[in-house]
């Protein structure tokens, strides 16, 4: 029997009954919550989460078909079994026709009782897996969705394709806005896992005191506020993947919790002594330097070396060459179909002007320079007026000195700073190559050579600019 399932309620003024069906039920790992009245069983229905009812139908104050009307109003999906000492057809019917599921009388075999656990578990789990399904329904978690053509891109995708089908722990590190939770998700889609829950954790979004409840879930009562008992997302994961995102931010007793169910899956939730334990595959990610908080003794090193079986570094936009196009090209066919517009492509000056930019935000800045472009831009081609002048990301740019991206020569770096100058110079002057070269103190001449030696489109440039006759 899966460990995943709540506990059964058993409702019976008799206590050799009581002990009797927990027994039978314990036997076969079932979790049982007896208790004597009607009245008790719908307070504890209010407090905690069961996959059945057992009840008798003669009970001392409520009966047993009040009990079941009133249990089924505020919760028809539980299923409810009737239990009496008299076993005739019209009881049998005004059970069922109230609401039971099932209908026992007694004496009975432990089988029959057990036959309609099994049935009322597989229920639960079925729907709960349904549940789960439609949740994600609008989720897209493919390996296509990771679009661009640079070596490492395609580096990465078959590394995802090697990595994926087997259940080694994931450690994800890169800058924000590079891609990490679509690696996570794709690493799931195509794991053996896939039909089960993928569940996301962002530890960074989440109260230190309470993301333990969140990860492990809480025993009624365990701290303030805890009215009932709590399942955890480890829980909810059981059989596919959990993703934790921002784990840098994890604080270290946390940390070492997590060290210990990585080892085996086990936990316990807070307030509790029982020992649970789950079969889940993890992937962490983060877009903190690892090592810096190591030694600052902000994370546990022990469980970095647990957590980096196989480790992603996704590449930060700027180190992409014409990706960025490919992705801009992407998200602008996205926008359109969602706002209803056509605007087609970029022109070659709006595409010299995303490339020659930073990206200190990496593929979420470009999402959202997209869809800023297709909101303002009034043409069927995006035009660098309706791109932003980076002026305040460009301040975002890390380090007090400047750094050469990995993937670039030093004549390369110097060209895209060249092209950068131009076009923001060029921009300021509304696209007059004469006022743009005076503010550059060169001749036009040398302007528009430079300006072809760097691939930087005239189709919007003029010797004299669009206010020409101001």
């Amino acid at each position: 029997m899966s460990r995943t399932l709540p506990p059964i309620l058993v409702v019976d003024d008799e206590k050799n009954m009581r002990v009797s069906l927990q027994t039978i039920l314990e036997d076969e790992s079932y979790e049982v919550v007896c208790v004597d009245s009607a009245e008790d069983g719908l307070r504890k229905l209010e407090n905690e989460e069961f996959f059945m009812i057992i009840t008798d139908a003669r009970l001392g104050g409520m009966s047993g078909y009040d009990f079941l009307a009133k249990a089924k109003a505020r919760w028809p999906q539980l299923p409810i079994v009737m239990i009496t000492a008299y076993t005739t057809t019209k009881l049998a019917v005004e059970a069922i026709k109230a609401g039971a599921m099932d209908y026992l009388a007694k004496p009975f075999a432990p089988e029959e009782l057990l036959h309609i656990a099994e049935r009322c578990g597989e229920r639960y789990e079925l729907l709960k897996e349904n549940e789960s399904l439609r949740s994600r329904s609008s989720e897209t978690y493919h390996l296509e969705d990771i679009i661009g053509e640079s070596a490492r891109m395609t580096e990465l995708r078959q590394l995802i394709k090697t990595v994926a089908p087997t259940n080694a722990t994931v450690l994800i590190l890169g800058e924000s806005g590079t891609g990490k939770e679509l690696i996570a998700g794709a690493m799931h889609n195509l794991s053996q896992r896939a039909r089960k829950n993928y569940v996301r954790i962002n530890c960074a979004a989440i109260p230190e005191m309470l993301l333990e409840s969140e990860l492990f879930g809480h025993e009624k009562g365990s701290f303030t506020g805890a009215l009932k008992q709590k399942v955890g997302r480890v829980e909810e994961a059981h059989g596919g993947t959990i993703f934790l995102d921002e784990i840098g931010d994890m604080s270290r007793p946390l940390q070492a919790k997590l060290l210990r169910f990585l080892e085996d899956g086990s936990f316990t939730r807070v307030g509790g002594n029982e020992e649970h334990r789950v079969d889940v595959r993890l992937i962490a990610a983060t877009n903190r330097d690892v090592i810096k908080a190591i030694e600052a003794e902000e994370f546990r090193e022990d469980l970095y070396h647990r957590l980096n079986v196989v480790q992603f570094r996704p590449t930060p936009l700027r180190e992409r060459g014409r990706d960025i196009i490919l992705l801009a090209e992407h998200f602008l066919k996205h926008f359109n179909q969602i706002m209803g517009k056509h605007v087609v492509r970029l022109s070659k000056l709006a595409e010299s002007h995303l490339l020659s930019h930073h990206w200190p935000g990496n593929v979420r800045e470009l999402r959202n320079v997209i869809e800023r472009a297709v909101i303002l831009e009034g043409t069927q081609e995006v035009q660098v007026s309706s791109l932003p002048d980076f002026h305040l990301e460009n301040r975002l740019q890390k380090g007090d000195s400047p750094r050469l991206p990995t993937a670039q020569s030093l004549d390369d770096a110097l060209a895209d700073y060249e092209k950068k100058l131009i076009l923001t110079t060029i921009e300021q002057n509304r696209y007059s190559l004469s006022r743009s070269a005076e503010q550059l103190k060169m001749s036009r001449h040398a302007l528009r050579y430079r300006m072809q030696r760097l691939n930087i489109s005239l189709d919007q440039a003029s010797e004299d600019g669009a206010d020409s006759n101001d």
